[in-house]
């Protein structure tokens, strides 16, 4: 439902991540495999989640007689160390453990290096493709006598910046988690509590809306997105104006955000 709501085509998702096995975080899965079978689907879709996971989904399917017409792949995570789930010339995607009341993982999406960006202000009407996959590969492109034809330095720009973004999901208040979000330009942390209710909080291995303004304060990010709110906060501004009073650049996640980088 939320996916047509803001206008997500189902057909673009190939990859699925699941930080763990608390019904709030998985038990829409089914409903949307269903309705990818519905819609049509035949590519396979990999879905990266805890053990357990791939088990459920498989009995789900079995005892409602459904047969989906793509298939599912699921990779199991692992929830002591850093490990690289996905990786492509773009990307890395790696999971690193939280520290919840069961199995739980946050993820670390880090943008490569991206390419040199041609300047088509002054780029010549006659250059070659190949002589402009040079220049955007970093190098001159040469004459046969071994003369510059056209200088890398004059026909490119620098490459634009490459983010990173950490999400952690649930989460007691940890700070062993300075080695995987250090410096990140976007963190998501849960807040899922005022700091009132910090008992509460480390009861069910949740963190405050103060503690996560304190982690992103020592971990040194650019923008904190704080969410996982509990429902007994029907006003979420002071949930907002908590964490700001330790790190002033956090926004609310609310669903349907997009931050323009």
């Amino acid at each position: 439902m939320q996916l047509r709501k803001f206008g997500i085509k189902f057909v673009n998702i190939d990859h699925i991540f699941i930080s763990h096995l608390h019904g709030d975080h998985f038990f829409g899965l089914i409903g949307l495999l269903s309705s990818m079978h519905l819609n049509g689907r035949l590519e396979p879709l990999h879905i990266y989640a805890p053990y357990g996971l791939q088990e459920i989904i498989t009995i789900q399917l079995k005892h409602s007689q459904s047969f989906l017409n793509f298939d599912v792949i699921f990779r199991e995570t692992q929830a002591e160390k850093l490990e690289v789930l996905l990786e492509n010339d773009n990307f890395t995607f790696s999971s690193f453990p939280l520290n919840h009341s069961i199995a739980c993982t946050g993820f670390l999406l880090q943008e490569k290096a991206k390419k040199r960006r041609l300047n088509r202000k002054i780029l010549p009407d006659k250059m070659l493709l190949q002589e402009i996959a040079l220049l955007k590969k970093g190098e001159d492109v040469l004459f046969e006598n071994g003369t510059i034809k056209y200088s890398n330095a004059e026909y490119t720009l620098d490459p634009l910046k490459n983010y990173s973004y950490a999400y952690c999901s649930d989460t007691v208040y940890d700070e062993s988690l300075m080695q995987y979000i250090a410096g990140v330009d976007y963190l998501y942390h849960e807040a899922t509590f005022l700091h009132e209710m910090l008992s509460r909080a480390e009861t069910t291995f949740h963190t405050t809306c103060l503690q996560a303004g304190a982690m992103a304060k020592l971990a040194n990010v650019g923008t904190l997105l704080i969410g996982h709110f509990s429902a007994r906060y029907k006003e979420l501004n002071p949930l907002l104006e908590e964490a700001k009073t330790v790190f002033e650049n956090t926004i609310l996640a609310y669903e349907g955000l997009v931050i323009e980088c």
